[in-house]
């Protein structure tokens, strides 16, 4: 009796950390990327196993992005040929990534964001109005390419490590794709939903995703999704910056957490 006891305990404070930190990852998420750096450490804080937890996140995280992706399709934010070409090159990227994973010391790479991450900060700090970049546009063809290129290689580090990919990815659409920050939101998004989608579809097979957690938190995070895609349609780049920088902090001290394990 003692034992089932605590295991319903332990179940029930599962579900009480992950929960709310779902919502609020999920409105981060929405607005700005970067919110498994809020939803992952949850699942840690909970107890969860390493892949357990990496495995429940991409539930809940990939069916709350589903929801932001179609919010932001009928806000029209999404264009196709944006979209189509940051999907594929995303994926083909991930793929890549997630093979040399297997090869390479992550060490490397985490040593060199963390370097990289100050400049980043610096340039979203400066730039009040990341929407400026789109004051001067790329030509269509050399728009398309930018975005390839910036799916292509947020896809390789998305697979290789993860952490903060949304954020990378919408700060590089705006300013090295010059895509307005609404349209990078959408470009964002697709990709976000089609790189955990496919990394999903792997832990479900190997059976390491606890489904009745992963619902619920899936429940709060879409919650979080909606109300975040919705204060984004309506304030758009005034709340993207602060909150890029928050997400850009919260990144900082994972990698430096990581590096110390």
């Amino acid at each position: 009796v003692r034992l089932v006891e605590r295991t319903a305990e332990r179940v029930s404070m599962e579900f009480l950390i992950v929960c709310p930190l779902a919502l609020i990852a999920g409105f981060v998420d929405a607005i700005a990327g970067g919110g498994g750096l809020i939803s992952l450490p949850a699942y840690f804080f909970a107890g969860l196993p390493a892949h357990a937890a990496i495995a429940t996140n991409k539930l809940s995280s990939t069916l709350g992005t589903a929801v932001a992706c179609v919010r932001y399709a009928l806000f029209g934010y999404m264009v196709k040929r944006f979209v189509v070409v940051g999907v594929v090159c995303g994926l083909v990227g991930s793929a890549a990534g997630a093979n040399l994973a297997l090869l390479a010391d992550a060490t490397a790479l985490m040593v060199f964001m963390l370097v990289a991450l100050p400049p980043v900060a610096v340039l979203v700090f400066r730039a009040k109005d990341l929407n400026r970049f789109s004051e001067r546009p790329l030509p269509p063809a050399a728009a398309l390419a930018a975005t390839a290129a910036i799916a292509l290689v947020v896809g390789i580090y998305d697979g290789f490590y993860g952490p903060g990919t949304g954020t990378i990815l919408m700060l590089l659409l705006a300013a090295v794709g010059r895509q307005d920050v609404k349209s990078a939101a959408g470009t964002t998004k697709a990709v976000n939903l089609a790189t955990n989608a496919a990394a999903l579809a792997v832990f479900l097979v190997n059976g390491q995703v606890l489904i009745a957690l992963g619902l619920a938190a899936a429940a709060f995070n879409i919650v979080g999704n909606w109300l975040g895609s919705t204060f984004f349609d309506r304030k758009g780049a005034l709340v993207l910056r602060p909150i890029m920088l928050v997400v850009i902090a919260l990144f900082a001290v994972k990698l430096i957490a990581d590096l110390i394990a």
